[in-house]
């Protein structure tokens, strides 16, 4: 045991901790953040035209502007994602160096549509019969297919924009000028080099080689490998086990994974939300949702443990433990039971921590393959929506909501036996500090005296 935890110690810890410390990370998966509450926003209006009741949905199918109008906020929140992640993304990372962080963020989704591709269509004709043409851009390229794009060029005009600061090749005006108006010409000459970088590769991509444009050289070099490796179910596996053993070592490993898999994720969540929104089926398992369907009472399927922590703990410190713990664990909180029991570190609860999640996420994704549960049809739930709940909200259907409680059943059998030996450790660590209190020379004096 004390093994495993100077392996821990010497090697995934310090690695973990520099990918956790590392900027470019942080700020991906600040930027990433942003999306979430429109994406939440959008998801409860596409529960809404999607409600499953027979009736319901005749009366839709029956009225198809209503329904369109009631997908109007869900398009209006999907459908800008990249836009959005764009923006946060380089807000963070000029953030994180100290520059004008909202000019920053201004001139990396300036260089966004810049590196975005236009498409032409005829509109009428004109006098001489020839075709009017009106161009414009690609709208799709601002959902979640545009998302992998938006993170590149957000570094890059980001990084290109602080150089040139830190350089300090900048227009500066008098003191008695606004700051408003001194800032905004102080972000001329930096805003500039960014757009101009971003500018000349459109131009090198569209010039030379056989991709055509930015969007599909990050495609087919990033999004499409990435997606392949992260959404199959061995790649599934590997990115669970890393995210429970970072938080092993006390590392928020759903946090720093996610920086680099939830673009991914968020692409197939809105993928199989169109759709939906579309009359069609879904063909993506695992999406953004996939985790809050596995992860039942947080990273690593802990609300089991919890419960049996109320139901069977011997010792008080495991019984105060599950008192406090089964309100948040609920929610999918886990934090307490982490740190409080702990599992940090701890060689005996590291085992069902990862086997755990493991366990679920292939009994999740076969059954979810073979057409016995639903698969996630792009709603996405706040993390705290409780088991059970988000399940059926998640696949929309019964399926998902029995699934968890399989899951829970499965992981409570992973996690009992290893409660079992914890808790019997802690209960001879009471039972011997309370005989030590009893023999203490104070008392045994007094019992010679009586």
């Amino acid at each position: 045991m004390s093994k495993m935890n100077r392996v821990l110690e010497t090697y995934i810890m310090p690695l973990a901790g520099k990918a956790a410390q590392q900027r470019h990370l942080q700020a991906l998966r600040d930027g990433m953040v942003l999306t979430m509450p429109l994406i939440i926003i959008g998801s409860l209006f596409l529960i809404l035209a999607n409600l499953p009741f027979q009736a319901y949905t005749d009366f839709l199918t029956e009225h198809s502007k209503l329904k369109a109008s009631i997908l109007y906020p869900y398009r209006g929140t999907f459908e800008i994602m990249a836009l959005v992640a764009t923006f946060g993304i380089a807000y963070r990372l000029a953030e994180s160096y100290k520059v004008d962080a909202l000019a920053s963020g201004a001139v990396s989704l300036a260089a966004f549509f810049v590196g975005t591709p236009f498409v032409s269509y005829t509109i009428g004709e004109n006098a001489d019969g020839t075709a009017m043409v009106e161009t414009a851009y690609q709208t799709a390229m601002f959902t979640s297919k545009g998302l992998f794009v938006g993170m590149v060029i957000a570094v890059i005009a980001t990084e290109v924009y602080r150089k040139i600061i830190q350089k300090n090749i900048v227009i500066k005006l008098p003191e008695t000028v606004p700051p408003a108006v001194a800032r905004s010409f102080s972000a001329l000459i930096p805003g500039f080099g960014a757009v101009m970088v971003i500018w000349m590769l459109r131009l090198l991509v569209e010039n030379v080689g056989d991709f055509g444009n930015l969007h599909n050289v990050v495609t087919v070099l990033l999004q499409q490998p990435l997606t392949h490796i992260g959404t199959s179910l061995v790649g599934t596996i590997l990115i669970f086990i890393l995210i429970t053993l970072m938080w092993s070592t006390g590392l928020h490993g759903a946090t720093i994974v996610g920086s680099v898999m939830t673009p991914v994720w968020l692409t197939l969540t809105t993928e199989n939300a169109t759709a939906l929104a579309s009359g069609e089926p879904v063909k993506h398992i695992v999406t953004n949702e996939f985790n809050d369907i596995v992860f039942v009472g947080g990273s690593g399927t802990t609300l089991s443990l919890v419960l049996a922590m109320v139901l069977f703990a011997k010792s008080q410190q495991m019984k105060q433990l599950g008192r406090l713990s089964i309100g948040p664990g609920f929610f999918n909180i886990n934090e307490p039971v982490i740190f409080g029991m702990p599992i940090v570190l701890n060689p005996i609860m590291i085992i069902p921590f990862i086997l755990a999640p493991l366990l679920s996420v292939i009994i999740t994704y076969v059954s979810m393959d073979i057409g016995l549960v639903a698969k996630p049809i792009g709603i996405v739930t706040p993390f705290t929506m409780p088991p059970v709940i988000s399940g059926y909200l998640i696949t929309g259907s019964v399926s998902g909501a029995v699934l968890q409680l399989v899951l829970m059943v499965v992981s409570f059998g992973v996690y009992f036996p290893f409660f079992k030996m914890w808790d019997k450790q802690k209960l001879i660590e009471e039972t011997g500090a309370s005989i030590d209190r009893d023999r203490s020379p104070v008392k045994e004096e007094q019992q010679s005296i009586v």
